[in-house]
């Protein structure tokens, strides 16, 4: 068979990496059939467009990947795959909490022939083998004799084979403008290619934050791979993008990825140890970033950016969503720990929590300003079908739109909060970030890092207004024209300092994103 793997895009915000679903269930595919993939958010298609792609190929089964701010262009791309004649089937969180809804059964049209619930690490061979039957069953889920839910072991991973996939459409440079390509040019970047791409080195999160739909799905006992398999999965990235004259990231994706400090620090000496180095992300919980060995061996391992959950500055707020060990009082010594080892974070708010007031936008960029550069986001408190904040907010009748994804709307409530009102709580959203992105907030980041690199200061500008794209259109050619010349003085200043490194007679190293580590670390 020919099978497509799609995953959606929300229609309205932008993502800058592929999602891991798709590659490992290519790779878990029996031999013998071929797998497409496309990922929404690279290639945006439209419901004709994707048909059109379907028979063009000749597909005989789609799978599609989809989570709840998804879920309503999941279903309309679906719709249009079956009207074509091709069975479709669904999965991922969304659906695993809402079986009965993409199956027909609560009183929506039906979008999809069969369901995989849960993690389909062992159910995604059973249903090709089905679909090549023509005996689709309507719900696969990863149950023993018992009829309880088994969590896969990561113990024997698959290997996924980034140097044969075809990455084209994950190529960011080619979704830069032209002129943007040009300019980076001039700044000494000459790659073919550069690629974000996801790894998971464990599931599962013990935390359980009222709002999150992690430990639900992923359940709260952590699984772990090899350390050998992860360091073995960079090393293949850092010998393909040696072979593509690119450069390659790494999105590390579990949720938590410090959760086992120990394990984790085991895993970073190895990828040391190998020179498995490549510039890479992850998410951290806050109260994990304590530990001053850790966050050592993150730099030296190619760390470069940490994603935080900070959600509040308020301790209130954070109780109310079962999140109080995060201490905002910790914020800002552990984010300059980090910023001395060359480390700076992507952190993460949420406003429309029931203790926020109007002001809360300008008291927290107020302290967000105290603290070293990074790269904030913000988003409004959403209810996820079946995470305890859902359930609390039904059972209070405080949801006027139960099923609220069926008509997404980015960036707007979908509840009251008690203290603020909705349409407040999105003008604050608003105001956060039309200050955190704009041209003197960006200018004032890259004064500040003036006693960094040269490649930190570059990157933390790409970085400004490459998440300024997240709630700012600026996909169009005028628009991207506009930021340019909105920050074209920290731009002027560092194609200046590019200029004076190019012509500086002394020999210096080739611009590298890889980080810049003091010769007297050891792991």
């Amino acid at each position: 068979m020919n099978i497509l793997l799609y995953n959606p895009d929300n229609e309205i915000t932008n993502n800058f990496m592929p999602h891991l679903w798709m590659f490992l269930l290519k790779s878990l595919t029996p031999p013998g059939h071929k797998v497409f993939l496309v990922d929404g958010n690279a290639k945006r298609l439209t419901k004709e467009q994707l048909v059109d792609y379907i028979r063009e190929n000749h597909i005989d089964l789609v799978g599609i990947g989809a989570m709840t701010r998804m879920i309503r262009k999941a279903y309309s791309m679906a719709d249009a795959v079956r009207a074509a004649g091709v069975p479709v089937v669904m999965g991922g969180p969304h659906v695993t909490e809402v079986p009965d809804e993409p199956l027909g059964r609560d009183g929506e049209p039906r979008h999809a022939d069969a369901v995989a619930l849960g993690e389909a690490d062992q159910t995604w061979p059973a249903i090709v083998a089905d679909a090549e039957r023509g005996e689709l069953k309507e719900i696969y889920a990863p149950l023993n004799m018992d009829g309880k839910e088994v969590k896969p072991s990561l113990d024997d991973y698959p290997v996924i084979p980034w140097d044969r996939m075809d990455l084209d459409q994950f190529n960011l440079i080619k979704h830069f403008p032209r002129m943007a390509r040009r300019l980076l040019s001039l700044f000494g970047m000459t790659w073919q290619s550069f690629h974000l791409l996801p790894i998971e080195t464990g599931r599962g999160c013990p935390y359980g934050c009222e709002f999150c739909t992690v430990t639900g799905f992923f359940g709260d006992s952590i699984r772990f791979r090899s350390n050998e398999s992860v360091v073995n999965e960079l090393l293949m990235l850092k010998a393909l993008e040696k072979h593509q004259k690119g450069k390659v990231a790494v999105f590390f994706i579990d949720d938590n990825f410090a959760i086992n400090p120990r394990r984790t620090k085991s895993l970073l000496r190895e990828i040391i140890a190998r020179g498995a180095q490549v510039p890479w992300v992850a998410q951290i919980s806050v109260n994990l970033l304590r530990d001053e060995e850790l966050i050592s061996l993150i730099a030296q391992s190619g760390g470069r950016w940490i994603f935080i959950g900070l959600e509040s500055i308020d301790p209130e707020n954070l109780k109310s969503v079962s999140k109080g060990f995060n201490k905002p009082g910790e914020y800002k010594p552990i984010l300059e720990r980090l910023a001395r080892h060359n480390l700076y974070a992507i952190t993460s708010f949420i406003f429309g929590m029931d203790s926020d007031r109007p002001g809360v936008a300008a008291r927290t960029l107020e302290v967000i300003r105290s603290w070293p550069p990074g790269l904030p986001v913000f988003g409004l408190l959403t209810p996820y079908p079946s995470t305890p904040l859902y359930d609390r907010l039904a059972a209070a009748g405080r949801l006027p739109r139960p099923k609220h994804w069926l008509e997404f709307k980015a960036f707007t409530m979908d509840f009251t909060p008690l203290g603020i009102t909705a349409e407040q709580a999105e003008a604050e959203l608003c105001q956060a970030w039309a200050s955190s992105y704009s041209p003197k907030t960006i200018a004032s980041a890259i004064r500040w890092l003036e006693s960094k690199s040269f490649p930190d200061r570059l990157i933390h500008l790409l970085g400004c207004l490459a998440f300024r794209g997240i709630y700012f259109p600026q996909m169009k050619r005028r628009e991207w024209v506009g930021v340019l010349l909105q920050n074209r003085g920290p731009i002027l200043r560092l194609l200046a300092q590019a200029l004076e490194l190019k012509f500086k007679p002394r020999p210096r190293k080739p611009f590298s994103l890889d980080p810049q580590l003091p010769a007297q670390r050891t792991a």
